[in-house]
């Protein structure tokens, strides 16, 4: 008996349309990839360079460091630095060329850099460093721009002088350029050049899920045809939406999103596949069969991305350009993934018919009970397993898997959040090889001191109270040197130190971790904090101090993404419970759907922090927790409604605990194979060499197992179980007369997600 909508429904009608324009939706949506190419730009064209996608907006860190270039006349802050480096030393007449060199590009006398604004050298001679890890090895060279030299100009100008050193000190000497901006752009290289390798490793394995499970060319052919597709739209479309809004999509987007549509649309081609096959090996014509196919999954399959894309949309309420670029970027992608797999993959059933499954021949060859999604009722009673458990002791079982997430979970109290910007790069990038050089040789902290301007009226005559605050700030932990009022003469007045109008003073604090790491990030969060206190003990009343630098900027970062969560988690959890309340038309599941969701994640990214931890890691990249959870609630939930819709068909005819049983072991298997494919799907972004792909693969891939197996298979059974018929209030689960020709109800909403 087939489960095809009623004639004159909404779902009828929608497959009935897409039947009789099967000829033109792929070619409409095939010229919508080509136009798309064409006329949009791609994410690397819509980049606005910088770090204004990474750092908060109007972060005060930016505005301290506007106003001291205003009040001392003099840049004391560089994001592009060029390193030298001779572990033999570096030679006396080598180190006076190193200022040398800084002067004359300060005074515009090197033609090729003309466009330098500044350039400050520090080598680390012996009693000039006394911080310095080791003695006359290593030479820096800062940079600085003026504001309209684009990000490109400045690498080049870094190259040029690089070039220059390298003609000049011979190669035996290493020279290389670090900091924040040419890290950017090694970090962009690094997704660009493992792009094609992510999407060749996609393509194999949804031909390998496709092929396998239906033993024919043509389905996962036109699978990978409408994930392409899909792809070209939603990235092209994003880039062109955020350069016409003004917000720069983040490179990391791209990997994300190519794993985010294989992996949705290979799960939604396969339910719509599979239901084809079985309608034809029913005797179906192929029309019939197409249509009915899409009538029976177009709201489970709507409803699922649904969920995903309005989950992910909530990014949109944070606070951070990053995420705000992210969470909508991820809901346009299931939003094209979802459109692509509603319309495209079931035109070309009903185009290519009993083809798409050729050398086989449903109906002919292969049997309704062999096709068939569900297990036959003589195998069903040996795959309940773990769900029967949790079916004939709920208490026991959701017990047991409760505390095993929360002791997983419990890895979330030793979480510190950092941004590895420079330090998750690849090996053998220069960036990160030129930091290794500079912090080998002086400490990591002086890539990007940190700048504390402390203001007040002629607070230049308090010379003995700022000696005193310098020496109280040199006495903190994690501080490797501070330069201020101590290393000027009295006399004198250079705008390095003091502003030349006076009423402001500067100090340079270098701390000895990386100045992006979550060590020099608390560090700077302490400061802050006790800062005014500093500046009472030091006889400075009246004073007040600001703070500048990379890691300030950095610990505004985490300290908006940490308020970011407040306000996104409550957004999140709100769309997926009211969708999961739609769907299931009931209050109290949706409520415990989502607190298992939470229990899942928090386990996942527990794991992730204990699993890193063993690898010496003692911190996550900042945005992977907030984009695992915005990725793995809605997933999870995705899951519960194919679960808990398959449980509530089954009641309607039998009591819950065996509606548990039997509806859930139907699901069970379809959920594992789906998870396991979104797993393999989202752990193939640890091909990215970048720390914090590979921190979100582990999260995602760690995330989407304990669901599938754990989560969705004991705990949420076990709940449903425990609860009972009280689940769907308030709505009621109507048991049906039981007998031979009884059946679950047929409702889209209650059709269950079968492979």
């Amino acid at each position: 008996m087939t489960t095809a909508e009623a004639p004159g429904t909404t779902s009828s009608r929608f497959a009935r349309l897409i039947v009789r324009l099967r000829y033109v939706i792929p070619v409409l949506w095939i010229a919508g990839a080509v136009l798309a190419t064409l006329l949009l730009p791609t994410i690397e064209q819509a980049q606005t360079g910088g770090l204004g996608d990474l750092v908060p907006k109007d972060a005060e860190a930016i505005k301290t460091e506007e106003r001291a270039a205003e009040q001392f006349g003099f840049p004391l802050l560089s994001r592009t630095v060029v390193v030298q480096r001779d572990t033999d030393g570096i030679s006396r007449l080598a180190e006076a060329r190193v200022v040398q060199r800084a002067v004359a590009i300060t005074r515009g006398q090197v033609g090729n850099l003309s466009r330098v604004a500044a350039a400050l050298p520090v080598v680390n001679v012996e009693g000039v460093t006394p911080f310095a890890r080791e003695q006359s090895t290593t030479a820096l060279t800062y940079l600085f721009f003026r504001p309209e030299v684009s990000r490109q100009d400045r690498e080049i100008y870094a190259e040029r002088l690089k070039e220059s050193i390298q003609f000049r000190e011979g190669r035996e000497q290493y020279v290389g350029v670090t900091g924040a901006l040419p890290a950017r752009t090694d970090q962009a290289d690094a997704v660009k050049d493992a792009l094609p390798f992510i999407e060749l490793m996609t393509v194999l394995l949804v031909g390998l899920v496709v092929g396998l499970h239906f033993r024919a060319p043509l389905a996962p052919l036109v699978t990978l045809v409408g994930i392409g597709v899909a792809y070209l739209i939603a990235l092209r479309a994003m880039a062109g939406i955020g350069q016409k809004v003004g917000i720069s999509v983040p490179s990391e987007v791209e990997p994300i999103v190519v794993v985010l549509l294989f992996g949705i649309v290979t799960d939604y081609a396969i339910f719509f596949l599979s239901r084809f096959r079985q309608r034809l090996s029913e005797g179906q014509p192929p029309l019939r069969a197409a249509e009915s196919a899409t009538a029976e999954l177009q709201g489970i399959v709507l409803t699922a991305a649904l969920i995903v894309a309005a989950g992910s949309a909530s990014l949109v309420v944070a606070e951070l350009g990053f995420f705000q670029a992210f969470g909508p970027g991820m809901a346009l992608a299931v939003v094209v993934g979802g459109a692509v797999s509603l319309t495209f993959i079931p035109a070309c059933l009903a185009l290519f018919g009993t083809a798409i499954f050729w050398p086989s021949r449903p109906g002919r060859e292969i049997s309704a009970e062999q096709a068939s999604e569900e297990p036959s009722a003589h195998h069903r009673v040996g795959r309940t397993g773990a769900v029967g458990l949790a079916a004939r002791r709920p208490v026991l079982v959701a017990t047991v898997t409760t505390v095993a997430l929360l002791v997983l979970a419990s890895g979330l109290a030793r979480i510190d959040l950092g941004q590895t910007l420079i330090r998750g790069l690849p090996a053998g990038t220069e960036a990160r090889t030129a930091y290794n050089a500079a912090a080998a040789g002086f400490t990591p902290g002086i890539l990007s001191p940190t700048m504390i301007v402390v203001e007040k009226p002629e607070i230049e005559k308090s010379r003995r109270a700022l000696i005193e605050l310098q020496g109280r700030l040199q006495a903190r932990g994690g501080v490797a040197q501070v330069v201020g009022p101590r290393e000027q003469p009295a006399d004198r007045t250079f705008g390095a130190i003091f502003a030349q109008g006076g009423g402001a003073v500067r100090y340079l604090v270098i701390f000895r971790d990386d100045p992006l790491g979550a060590r020099a990030i608390n560090a700077v969060t302490r400061l802050r904090r006790d800062l005014p206190a500093l500046l009472r003990q030091s006889g400075l009343t009246n004073a007040e101090a600001s703070i500048a630098g990379d890691t300030a900027l950095a610990e505004e970062t985490v300290v908006d993404a940490r308020g970011d969560i407040g306000r996104v988690a409550p957004t999140v959890l709100l769309v997926v419970f009211v969708l999961l309340a739609i769907f299931l038309r009931a209050l109290v599941a949706p409520f415990y759907l989502v607190i298992a969701s939470v229990l899942a994640l928090s386990a996942a990214l527990g794991t992730t922090v204990y699993v890193f931890r063993l690898f010496g890691q003692d911190e996550l990249t900042y945005f992977v927790p907030f984009a695992a959870a915005v990725l793995l609630v809605p997933l999870g939930s995705d899951y519960n409604v194919f679960l808990a819709g398959r449980i509530w068909s089954e009641a309607r005819v039998r009591p819950i605990r065996e509606a548990v049983m039997v509806g859930g072991s139907r699901a069970a298997t379809a959920i594992t194979i789906a998870g396991i494919v979104l797993a393999l799907s989202f752990g193939l972004l640890a091909v990215v060499p970048l720390r914090a792909f590979r921190e979100l693969a582990f999260a995602m891939f760690a995330g989407l197992l304990i669901d599938a197996f754990v989560v969705r298979t004991l705990l949420v059974p076990a709940l449903i179980a425990l609860v009972g018929e009280k689940s769907a209030w308030p709505s009621r689960l109507r048991q049906m007369p039981a007998g031979p020709d009884a059946h679950p109800s047929t409702s889209p909403v209650l059709v269950e997600r079968k492979l």
